[in-house]
């Protein structure tokens, strides 16, 4: 009966010994099948970008010899437009390169007979320059769609605009027009000599609602230091530039009529190299610079020390040289990326991250090039009379390490930062996703946590195992355990809703508190050891100090209310948050890392003070005796004897409680302003990785820059777990061979 029955028990712990390791083994494959589907959908922020041949057009002889000033795709690839110097658009068939139709630019000027240049400004809009001086604006409409048969079919137009004609102004080598929001237009001549010119054609409403439309033209009279190469105006027709033969840049305000204030004559090129084309990069706050030697540049207004409010234009970034002359610059239409074009190859760089994205050899020089309006497609027309068109596929251009993970010189910024922003009202917006202020805002609301749970759970842990009395630790031991129960969200409502006001209201009270209730009760504490040790007082509170010294916390917190008034009066000019702003510099915000460390405290301790009582009260007795009798007290046993003995357990308590201080999500959400700024103050807010995550995905489109760069967010979350979890074990193993098995 005893052999079955030992029969039983060994197979009995066989199985459960094959069901543990099974059990095991599928928690690991599962943590590493989420870190591996995370990981995928984060890895392509790194795919390099790609260009493929969607068609390749041999021109007919007929306009393969005209002189062309402008190329054009769309979206699809499937069509493609020419124009040439006699104003006609000659729109083609990527199918097999035929003409669907040809059409002659729509309110030709009197006079005009050819065109001169061709400028795109956007959204298919074109400003077209006669030999007679005058100017244009014709859109150009093309798209294609596709029939469930497989059919093709390719639309296109051409329509006129009066808002931005000018009539004829003599001889012009090149021209510039630019609506002006609301007081009319403003055109921009390069003419012989090197000379440019304003007209301003001004649109005034009276008191009526009349409109008097009247004109002004004025000739810039600065010098310019050089032979003029290249010239460029923002969008709004609000700033000029002109690059210079021996590569000066020169920088106008043209903002108010009837003037023209040179801003900024700086030396862009440090050899002196003649700049051979500028462009404005998306959003007009940028300008990008070529020069001879292929180098390519931006530049931004940056304010700088000794300058007062004005703004100077400043190098920011540097991107790759090509190997010949950067004969034009194409900005894309949706984000900060630049395609520069020398005499053989397109090369496309990414401003704000400084990627070298792709490199598109040709066979034979380029003559012309252009971006779909949607910036997806580019065609390109060589001297041979070879019109390609590229598919491009460039997903997440502005990621790069540096981006993620190092200062970055964002436009509008006086220097380089780290900085998280993901949204803004424009659509010219440059998104700012570093993640050094997220991970700061994690280690920070982790640290400020732990250092308010730690001592406190783990000293409460030390007296209810060694000093608590049996019976009342039975009650005290499991209300504490309650706690960790309390649903997260919950804390952080009570956190931000309640104690961010409340401490916002007495601050200054808190720290009076911190230092005050300790010094109350080593006061206390002090004179209580004077008491003989077989008195009655002594004997009653045994095993329960704690209940006799809640009163002396609820005075000390009551002597710091008094105290706080009186120095907030006397010593802050009755105001303690207005005097940290105007003596220190430093906000105070409601929702700052003290609400942060009471609130994630809060939560961490329960954690913390169950596993270290545990494995302080699993050190022997026999320890405990032994250190007695040689006539130690009792707290000298439990800190000297005990807790060393319980030390690997302890640390692993804190260790469990880092890491669910570091993953905590709704608390730091709800307890903080979410605010993404590195600063180690008490008083500002901060946001986490975990918090950003549940802030940013539900707006996050599917794919996106933003929802990739969330997921690596998540995967760095994962590290920081399993980097924290290491280091725990290795340190436990050390301190149990230290201290021996506890």
């Amino acid at each position: 009966m005893k052999k079955n029955f030992t029969d039983k028990s060994r197979r009995n712990d066989r199985l459960a010994e094959l069901l543990i390791r099974i059990g095991g083994v599928l928690v690991i494959i599962s943590v590493v099948w989420i870190l591996v589907m995370i990981s995928r959908v984060a890895l392509p922020l790194f795919y390099p970008a790609s260009a493929r041949v969607a068609a390749t057009l041999k021109l007919p002889p007929t306009l393969a010899s005209a002189r062309v000033l402008a190329v054009g795709t769309e979206e699809n690839q499937q069509g493609a437009f020419l124009l040439d110097e006699t104003g006609t658009f000659h729109f083609l068939k990527a199918a097999d390169g035929s003409t669907s139709a040809s059409i002659k630019a729509p309110n030709v000027p009197a006079g005009a007979a050819r065109l001169l240049s061709a400028e795109y400004i956007g959204k298919s809009d074109y400003n077209l320059l006669w030999d007679n001086g005058a100017v244009s604006l014709v859109t150009v409409a093309l798209d294609s769609a596709k029939s469930p048969d497989g059919t093709v079919t390719v639309n296109h137009d051409v329509t006129a605009r009066d808002e931005l004609a000018f009539a004829a102004a003599g001889t012009v080598v090149q021209s510039f027009a630019r609506q002006i929001e609301g007081q009319g237009s403003v055109r921009i001549d390069r003419l012989v000599g090197d000379r440019i010119r304003l007209t301003r054609q001004l649109l005034e409403t009276d008191l009526f609602g009349n409109e008097k439309r009247s004109s002004e033209t004025v000739e810039i009279s600065d010098p310019l230091p050089g032979r003029l190469s290249a010239i460029a105006v923002d969008s709004k027709g609000h700033y000029l530039y002109a690059g210079t033969g021996n590569g000066m840049l020169q920088r106008w305000d043209i903002s108010e009529a009837g003037q023209a204030r040179l801003l900024d004559n700086i030396q862009a090129s440090a050899d002196r190299q003649a700049i051979t084309s500028l462009a404005m990069v998306l959003g007009d706050v940028s300008i990008a610079v070529g020069d001879a030697k292929g180098r390519l540049t931006t530049w931004f207004p940056v304010k700088l020390a000794g300058s007062g409010e004005d703004r100077r234009l400043t190098r920011i970034h540097t991107l790759r040289p090509t190997s010949g002359q950067a004969t034009a610059i194409l900005p894309s239409p949706r984000d900060k990326t630049l395609f520069t074009m020398d005499n053989g190859a397109i090369h496309a760089d990414h401003m704000t991250s400084e990627r070298k994205l792709l490199t598109i050899e040709l066979g034979s020089p380029l003559l012309k090039a252009a971006l779909s309006p949607k910036g997806n497609s580019l065609c390109a027309l060589d001297e041979a009379g070879t019109l390609r068109i590229w598919k491009l596929a460039i997903p997440h251009p502005e990621i790069s390490f540096g981006t993620l993970f190092g200062k970055v010189w964002y436009e509008g910024y006086d220097k380089p930062e780290f900085a998280w922003q993901s949204s803004a009202a424009n659509d010219d917006f440059e998104p700012k996703l570093s993640l050094i202020p997220l991970m700061f805002g994690t280690v920070k609301a982790t640290l400020f946590a732990m250092l308010f749970a730690v001592p406190l759970a783990i000293l409460a842990a030390l007296y209810t195992s060694q000093f608590m009395s049996p019976r009342l630790k039975g009650r005290i031991k499991p209300l504490v355990e309650i706690m960790a129960a309390i649903p997260s969200v919950v804390i952080g409502f009570l956190a931000g809703l309640w104690l961010a006001p409340l401490i916002d209201k007495s601050i200054l009270t808190v720290f009076f508190s911190i230092v005050l209730v300790p010094l109350l009760l080593l006061v206390t504490i002090f004179f209580w050891k004077r008491i003989r040790i077989n008195s009655p007082l002594q004997r009653l509170t045994r095993g329960q100090e704690f209940v006799a010294m809640i009163p002396l916390v609820v005075l000390g917190c009551y002597l710091a209310f008094l105290l706080s008034g009186v120095a907030e009066l006397h010593l802050f000019g009755g105001d303690f948050k207005q005097w940290l702003y105007s003596a220190l510099g430093v906000r105070y915000d409601q929702r700052n890392s003290i609400i942060i460390a009471i609130a994630l405290g809060f939560a961490v301790i329960p954690i913390i003070f169950t596993i270290a009582e545990d494995a302080i009260s699993n050190v022997p007795r026999n320890l405990t005796a032994a250190s007695l009798a040689l006539g130690a007290s009792r707290w000298q046993t439990a800190w000297r004897v005990v807790l060393p003995s319980a030390l690997p357990g302890v640390f692993s308590a804190v260790m469990i409680g880092f890491g669910r201080a570091i993953g905590e999500t709704m608390i730091v959400l709800m307890a903080t302003g979410n605010t993404p700024i590195m600063s180690w103050s008490l008083f500002n807010g901060l946001r986490s990785l975990s918090a950003n995550i549940a802030v940013e995905i539900p707006e996050a489109p599917v794919f996106s820059s933003l929802y990739r760069v969330l997921f690596l967010s998540a995967v760095l979350l994962f590290i920081f777990t399993f980097i924290i979890n290491t280091a725990a074990e290795a340190l436990r193993q050390r301190f149990r061979k230290k201290y021996g098995r506890y």
